[in-house]
């Protein structure tokens, strides 16, 4: 009798690393998955944009208050 409980106990302990190695594999995918964005460090930052915009809109500034004064 005592050797049909410790099959049971088998089929279910298999069942039971069978269950767990499908979810970390999962998981293993998904963390795959994110590694296709650009990563943060390569792309530039908003305020990087907006500090490029604002010298830009100086420099047209500058330009059309010489223009305006040598006229």
């Amino acid at each position: 009798m005592a050797l049909p409980s410790a099959r049971s106990e088998m089929r279910v302990g298999i069942l039971l690393l069978s269950v767990l190695s499908l979810l970390s594999a999962r998981l293993v995918g998904a963390a795959q998955d994110s590694g296709s964005v650009i990563p943060a460090e390569s792309r530039p930052c908003v305020d990087c944009h907006a500090f490029e915009f604002m010298q830009r809109a100086l420099q047209d500034l500058k330009k059309t208050a010489y223009t305006l004064d040598t006229r």
